[in-house]
């Protein structure tokens, strides 16, 4: 069965524009939240979140393909350009039609979908902007990153809340080990921060008004932030007869459901990803060194994945390294598991743990080495990435060195 290599990266999110940039905000401890600004601030109760500040589109895309493409589609061009220009793979007759596109997100379209509606119903506007739909379709990034660097292969998107990213890449990892493609383009992009999409995640009441305090026993619930994250993955065979830079390799995934409740998180069905995946990967709990948590810095959802990882790993646990990088972030829902999965790359490349910053009191109920505050050097040769969305929707990502 073919082994899958990832063999490029890109991003840009709110720690930065590129993976050096925020790899040196992970090393650095990085704070990406900051006060928001949007239209109608002050009409919010919740006004901080992990914005892309001071991002010019006209730098990067025309006028006619500004009017095509959604901010969540323009930033994930951006981050599909940089993974493709690290791989140097050229999407070329054969291989073209070998490779598609896979990318998760959660809102999809929603500033373009935000602006429509505040013009046909604030505005009283009786028209709207004749490409609305095709920039607000969840489609819309696959659909354009595909266009663009010629993939006529499987080209789609999954919409699976928090871990739509996590399945993105782990659904195209299954295909390229299936033989059904040579390679892939896989990630997300989500862009959540408009003022409709800030004001529905208020009405959940898990919002915190200041920053991200993940297994922090005075943590006042998650901050949301935007951002892209797209890998180059392919068959490792292809990777290394092209004298590729392997970046890592995905060893396994698995996606579970809770089948329980659509908001609360469960202990089972988690559970379960974690010990699938590394099954999958034929790997043994104990390899593992390194656990990017889901952490979202709410009471409950701190408190059960801790249960989960020591449900899974035993006393083993207690030598786990784990960390939440939407303490410095956000969360960006669809996206975050692929911006996450840096943390991942970087651990295993370069033997750096990303920390779990704000963090200030111990909780009992969150009893792990969750490397806080400050970055810690390791060496590390197995990692895991856990993504648990609403719908009790579960995708977790096995990653092992290159080398």
């Amino acid at each position: 069965m073919p082994r899958v290599a990832i063999t490029g990266q890109g991003t840009i999110n709110p720690l930065g524009n590129s993976v050096s940039e925020t790899l040196e905000s992970f090393k650095n401890g990085k704070c990406g939240i900051s006060d928001l600004e949007i239209q109608d601030i002050e009409r919010l109760s919740v006004k901080v979140g992990g914005q892309i500040k001071g991002f010019d589109p006209t730098v990067h895309f025309t006028r006619q393909e500004i009017s095509l493409y959604d901010r969540y589609t323009q930033l994930a061009l951006l981050a599909a350009k940089e993974a493709l220009d690290q791989s140097g793979i050229k999407f070329e007759g054969e291989l073209s039609e070998q490779s598609g596109v896979v990318l998760g997100t959660a809102g999809g379209g929603l500033t373009t979908q935000d602006n429509s509606y505040r013009s046909v119903y604030e505005e009283k506007k009786n028209r709207v902007h004749p490409f609305v739909v095709p920039r607000l379709m969840n489609n819309a990034a696959a659909s354009n990153v595909s266009m663009v660097y010629n993939l006529q292969g499987p080209t789609f998107s999954v919409a699976t809340a928090c871990a739509s990213s996590n399945h993105a890449i782990g659904i195209a990892y299954q295909m390229i080990r299936s033989g059904m493609t040579k390679s892939m383009l896989a990630g997300g992009s989500e862009c959540m921060i408009c003022f409709g999409g800030v004001k529905v995640w208020e009405s959940l009441r898990v919002m915190s008004p200041e920053k991200c305090r993940p297994f922090s026993k005075n943590r006042k619930g998650m901050v949301l932030g935007e951002g892209a994250a797209i890998f180059v993955l392919e068959d490792m065979d292809q990777a290394i007869d092209r004298g590729a830079d392997i970046i890592a390799e995905i060893a396994g995934f698995s996606m579970t459901s809770d089948a329980k409740d659509i908001v609360a998180p469960s202990l089972e069905g988690p559970a379960r990803a974690i010990r699938d995946a590394l099954m999958d990967a034929q790997i043994d709990p104990t390899e593992i060194q390194y656990v990017n948590t889901h952490g979202t810095g709410t009471i409950i959802n701190d408190r059960v994945e801790t249960a989960v990882i020591r449900n899974v790993f035993g006393d083993y646990a207690d030598k786990l390294m784990v960390s939440s990088t939407k303490s410095m972030h956000g969360h960006l829902i669809g996206s975050t598991g692929a911006v996450e999965l840096l943390a991942c790359t970087m651990a295993l490349r370069e033997g750096i743990i990303a920390p779990t910053i704000s963090y200030e009191e111990f909780d009992q109920e969150c009893d792990l080495d969750i490397v806080p505050n400050s970055a810690r050097d390791a060496k590390v040769s197995a990692t895991v990435s856990n993504a648990f969305a609403f719908g009790g929707l579960n995708a977790v990502l096995v990653l092992r060195s290159a080398g």
